[in-house]
């Protein structure tokens, strides 16, 4: 039987925080959730949800007060047309974020620190091509990270392991591969693939709109990981004492054709897809991470219950 302990989770009004608090919660921990906002898709499941600027150093030693855990999903981010135009905001609001945080929970002496990351600090140069080889954690260096948000994540990745080895603080450092599912952003221009063109999918079904467009030329390629496979990755990161940036995500290759295919479904007859250059880079990402941490859900049901639940908050 799993050890019971007190859990703070940042970023727990958002989409991963949000199934990361209900996951939780069914293990038997108690949970403080902490974000700007409530989630916004259902109530929290955490016994104790505040709301607070993470921004700010009080705050912090605040959140992180009496809890044995701290899952560090806090983050202003978005998907690249957002972070690809907001990089001092995203750069200035997410170091004081990390930099508090990390640290009240030093000073408050929490036992186990996990940090989310993202496959954003990987070199663009790895991912130029149509044939990309699979991302392995090492390949972060030579460091030549995506956007600032990919720089922000690779400095805090910096920072938890020098609070480790200078503090003896416990951390996990885990980078997400495309993250999708149910309650997560799906429009306001802070979606990320695969929520975009399930978005589109869904406005084309009640519309009638004959066409989807897709940035880029469709071949761009992308490993997509379940919500459900993320959450119970973290805990077992968490449980684990492995102490190095892994890999969170599938390792199954997807173009974005292919994916509009999938999302498209009934609508493909008598419907086309429009592909444009887009305000973003193309990208071409897949993901070689611990067998541990691989997702295993079929991407057809997750994308499938995702369009579900998006199609009814449209109609």
């Amino acid at each position: 039987m799993p050890t019971i302990a007190r859990v703070l989770v940042t970023g727990a009004g958002g989409f991963i925080g949000s199934h990361l608090v209900t996951a939780l919660k069914r293990q038997g921990h108690w949970v403080r959730g902490v974000d700007l906002k409530h989630p916004e898709f259902s109530a929290s499941d955490a016994d104790e949800f505040v709301v607070a600027d993470l921004r700010t150093r009080d705050a912090c030693a605040a959140a992180t007060r009496g809890v044995d855990d701290v899952y560090a999903l806090a983050a202003d981010m978005g998907g690249m047309g957002f972070i690809s135009q907001h990089h001092a905001q995203i750069l200035h609001n997410n170091a004081l974020i990390n930099l508090h945080t990390l640290d009240a929970a030093r000073e408050n002496r929490v036992q186990r620190y996990l940090f989310a990351s993202s496959a954003c600090v990987y070199p663009e140069g790895l991912q130029e091509r149509t044939d990309v080889t699979p991302l392995k954690e090492d390949d972060a260096y030579p460091a030549q990270p995506q956007d600032a948000y990919g720089w922000e994540k690779l400095l805090t990745e910096r920072l938890c392991t020098h609070y480790a080895d200078d503090y003896g603080l416990d951390v996990r450092i885990v980078r997400f591969h495309n993250i999708f599912g149910e309650r997560g952003t799906w429009q306001g221009g802070r979606e990320k693939v695969p929520a975009a063109p399930c978005r589109k999918v869904a406005q084309a079904r009640l519309t009638g709109n004959p066409e989807v467009e897709i940035w880029g030329d469709g071949e761009q390629t992308r490993s997509f990981c379940y919500v459900d496979d993320c959450v119970d990755g973290l805990q077992r990161l968490m449980a684990s004492g492995y102490r190095e940036p892994l890999n969170l995500g599938q390792d199954r290759m997807v173009t974005v054709n292919q994916l509009a295919e999938i999302t498209t479904g009934d609508l493909t007859r008598g419907r086309r897809v429009a592909w444009s250059c887009g305000p973003t880079p193309e990208r071409f990402q897949s993901v070689r991470g611990a067998p541990g941490l691989r997702g295993t859900s079929p991407l057809r049901r997750g994308l499938a219950a995702t369009i579900l639940v998006w199609h009814s908050c449209m109609a």
